[in-house]
């Protein structure tokens, strides 16, 4: 059946033929046909297979899915950084954008809008820092709170780099079309409040 399968997806002569591709569609394929094998039970009793458990085949999927999700992550962190400039990663970037858009503000509130942990946050505030493009102060009214600003390095930096870097990372969803690219966005936000505190644990 390995043979058949493989046989089944490689392309047409000609054609381009990429072995990680093929290697995700055996893969798919392999689920696909798992419904139409059949089992033998402990006792040797042969079941036709579309008697097999629905809950095993969907845990199947649902596993499949975790492999090509966890592929799919690992490129695109690669595609974004292969796409930035000036050592401004899509986490400084967007620190700057916030920044730019709305002004300085304390690193509690950056860190809620930018969905990063006071950790990540402190450690990308003093990479900016270093890099000279953005500066802590002084809270006007609260001595515990410290205030994180452009400097003027920095408000260059995020007219200038800003669009174009996220235009190139952006630059791979022109191959979905208008309905796939909304349908993408309302799945990820689906998944996203799936793994909300409290949900998933084992």
């Amino acid at each position: 059946m390995p043979e058949k399968a493989d046989q089944w997806m490689r392309p047409p002569a000609g054609a381009g033929y990429d072995p990680a591709v093929a290697a995700v569609q055996k893969a798919d394929h392999t689920v696909d046909l798992a419904g139409f094998h059949e089992c033998e039970s402990h006792d040797g009793e042969t079941h036709d297979s579309q008697t097999r458990d629905g809950e095993t085949r969907d845990g199947e999927t649902r596993r499949l899915l975790v492999g090509q999700t966890a592929r799919f992550a690992a490129n695109f962190v690669r595609w974004m950084e292969g796409r930035t400039c000036d050592g401004l990663s899509y986490s400084r970037l967007r620190l700057l954008q916030a920044l730019h858009c709305s002004g300085p503000a304390i690193m509690r509130d950056l860190g809620e809008q930018l969905g990063a942990t006071p950790r990540n946050m402190t450690a990308l505030v003093d990479a900016l820092e270093e890099a000279q493009l953005v500066v802590r102060r002084p809270h006007p009214t609260d001595r515990r709170a410290t205030l994180i600003e452009l400097s003027e390095a920095g408000t260059q930096a995020a007219n200038q780099a800003l669009k174009p870097s996220l235009d190139a990372m952006a630059e791979l969803f022109s191959s979905l079309s208008a309905a796939e690219r909304q349908q993408f966005s309302a799945l990820i936000v689906k998944l996203t409040r799936a793994m909300g505190p409290g949900q998933g644990k084992c």
